[in-house]
């Protein structure tokens, strides 16, 4: 019996040994398990640069960018990782002369779902070609049977779009349908559940006036949309592709506002700005990534999934797509198919063709970079300026009374001339692609209004006092010089201004005098705004001829021969036109041309001088300001001598 009770206890001892280890080994084995991980390669802002092209990278010009670059990137992404999730943040489209067949052809959507991208969303600049043109856009790449991405947008508040009883936005509606366009879409890679969500910017709608659709507000519609996620979905990760941007300013920087306040989200993909990102921002358990514009880099990463089932960036890249990396012959052979028609459908009417040399360029120009960021003049922007007011002086209608003044924003230049090359059409078309006219066809046209002289001095004030707090809204002029003097008071800085012809002689600037100024249609509108976003401190009026206000600038579009004078066309014939004289481009345009002198006096009598009336309204508030704590002052001295006068009587 007690021989049997020891077996009995060594079998349970044994037993209890067995389960014991097998617990150790499999938490062992379970401790030894690897994280999970995902790699993630994403792009934004590409405006239809589908070919490589000339662009300053490291301080030096070069060949970069092109999608057959970008599709090579991917594609060794996924020989690395089969499970590689490609990202795309919008802006897809505008900026080369693949615009051109944006609606027939709808090249830069195929091309993306070529490049295998899994998920784009809409930028701003899918709206240029109004609600009609993104339509039919998106119809033809369903009716292309092509291989397309997934598109997301979360924030389109389709009950009071549709309750404005347009019928573009209803036949919008249907097409988001068709294509699937919804707030989120779901992914496997391998064993990891991907939510993809898409949202669409505050700023971006400010700069896309020709939407038609109306938007909730981006961080609440993506909590909403994070909720729905979490309570339907079992995601192992969620991402957010978002045309919202990340900015310098912490309370304008919207990316970064969405991370805070839906920290659910395990990464943004963050378009809009043009921001390259070295490296992420990080807000909690949120990345931010930005890789820059146009496909001069693409970016990827690969993201580890933490024991708290959050995930965090443990390589980060962005790729220059420069001549070392080696273009897929696939998508070479693809762009050029999507873009055979250009010519046919676009440029004939114009009597252009796409690769057709209008002259030499010997000169080095500033790159957009600097065209925003370094207030100044540059020969550049003066070759632009020149252009509408040359082309258009050329014109039969213009002989009587010529243009006096051409106005061109930086925010509107989208490329420049490399240096010791070709200038092409497709350059210059490159150089200002925006916008389309009321003709339904692609590009701006020039408008022609007139402005008071003491408008013009406005103009060159908003420009002085705004533009280095607004890179986007500095204006390059032909025919008005001015000097300003950064050290003076805000709205005050412009201490001299008159016009100039174009050998540069200097003609007084009248006040009351009205003069002919060309600018194109989208920076004539916003040139009018002046007055209303200034809650009229500022006023710039559009006028006719006769000195009446312009209730509708579109009636203002400069034609020739019947057909809208498109902004890159008048640069296309300066441009030619020197190259038929001399093959090349002007010594001119290689320095500036004191078109705008900065006076960096900062002595006293600098800054009181020549005060003007918004001068003189700011000293007349602070003024009173002064006199009023002046008074207050006195009288709270007053009521103290008054009170301790009372509470010496008191103890008497």
């Amino acid at each position: 019996m007690k021989q049997r009770w020891k077996k009995g206890l060594g079998a349970m001892l044994g037993l209890l040994i067995c389960l014991l280890l097998a617990a150790g080994l499999g938490n062992v084995i379970q401790a030894e398990e690897p994280p999970k991980e995902m790699t993630v390669v994403f792009t934004h802002d590409l405006h239809s640069h589908l070919d490589s092209f000339m662009a300053a990278l490291d301080g030096e010009e070069q060949e970069v960018g092109g999608f057959a670059r970008i599709k090579t990137f991917i594609d060794e992404a996924r020989e690395e990782d089969e499970h590689t999730l490609a990202l795309d943040g919008g802006d897809f489209s505008m900026g080369t002369l693949y615009q051109a067949v944006y609606e027939t052809q709808a090249a830069e959507l195929r091309m993306l779902g070529y490049l295998g991208m899994d998920v784009t969303t809409m930028g701003n600049h899918e709206f240029d070609y109004r609600t009609t043109g993104l339509n039919r856009m998106l119809q033809s790449a369903m009716k292309s049977n092509d291989e397309l991405p997934a598109f997301v947008l979360c924030n389109v508040d389709w009950e009071a779009s549709l309750a404005q009883g347009i019928p573009e936005v209803e036949e919008l509606k249907e097409t988001f349908d068709q294509y699937g366009i919804a707030p989120y879409v779901m992914l496997d890679k391998g064993d990891i559940r991907v939510a993809v969500l898409g949202v669409f910017g505050k700023d971006a709608l400010e700069c896309a006036p020709t939407c038609e659709l109306i938007f909730q507000d981006p961080v609440q519609a993506v909590k909403e949309t994070v909720t729905q996620i979490r309570e339907k979905e079992e995601a192992d990760l969620i991402v957010c592709v978002s045309h919202s941007g990340t900015w310098p300013e912490a309370d304008k920087s919207e990316d970064e506002i969405l991370a805070k306040e839906v920290p659910e989200l395990d990464l943004i993909v963050s378009g809009h700005t043009h921001t390259a990102l070295d490296a992420p921002i990080v807000h909690g358990n949120t990345a931010i990534v930005s890789t820059g514009e146009y496909g001069i880099r693409a970016g990827k990463l690969r993201m580890e999934q933490t024991a708290e089932g959050r995930w965090e960036v443990k390589e980060y890249q962005l790729a220059a797509m420069t001549k070392d990396v080696e273009e897929d012959s696939g998508a070479r052979t693809k762009m050029k198919d999507l873009g055979a028609t250009i010519d046919k459908d676009y440029l004939e009417q114009f009597g252009y063709t796409k690769e057709q040399v209008l002259a030499y360029n010997p000169w080095k120009n500033p790159t957009l970079q600097e065209i925003s960021d370094v207030f100044g003049e540059n020969g550049y922007t003066n070759l632009l300026a020149d252009a509408y007011r040359d082309t258009l002086n050329k014109l039969p209608e213009m002989a009587e009374d010529p243009v006096d003044v051409a106005v061109v924003p930086s925010g509107v230049i989208r490329d420049v001339f490399a240096e010791k090359s070709d200038v092409t059409v497709s350059d210059v078309f490159n150089a200002f692609s925006l916008g389309i006219g009321p003709d339904g066809v692609p590009g701006y046209p020039l408008i022609s209004i007139y402005l008071t002289g003491a408008e013009l001095k406005t103009a060159a004030e908003v420009d002085a006092s705004i533009s280095p707090m607004m890179p986007t809204a500095q204006l390059f002029m032909s025919g008005l010089n001015y000097t300003l003097n950064p050290n003076r008071l805000i709205l005050n800085k412009v201490t001299k201004a008159s016009l100039s012809d174009m050998e540069g002689n200097e003609i007084p600037l009248e006040d009351d005098k009205l003069y002919r100024v060309v600018a194109d249609l989208y920076s004539g509108q916003m040139l009018g705004a002046v007055t209303d976003m200034s809650y009229g401190i500022l006023s710039i009026v559009p006028k006719d001829a006769q000195g009446n206000p312009v209730e509708d600038l579109e009636d203002y579009i400069v034609y020739d021969n019947g057909q809208e004078m498109k902004a890159w066309v008048a640069i296309a014939r300066y441009v030619e036109s020197m190259g038929d004289d001399q093959g090349e481009i002007s010594e001119y345009y290689s320095q500036t041309r004191a078109r705008k002198v900065i006076d960096d006096d900062k002595s006293i009598g600098a800054f009181l001088r020549n005060p003007n009336k918004i001068a003189l309204i700011m000293a007349g508030i602070l003024l009173a300001v002064i006199v009023l704590l002046v008074l207050l002052i006195i009288g709270i001295v007053k009521l103290v001598k008054y009170i301790r006068r009372k509470r010496r009587d008191c103890f008497r």
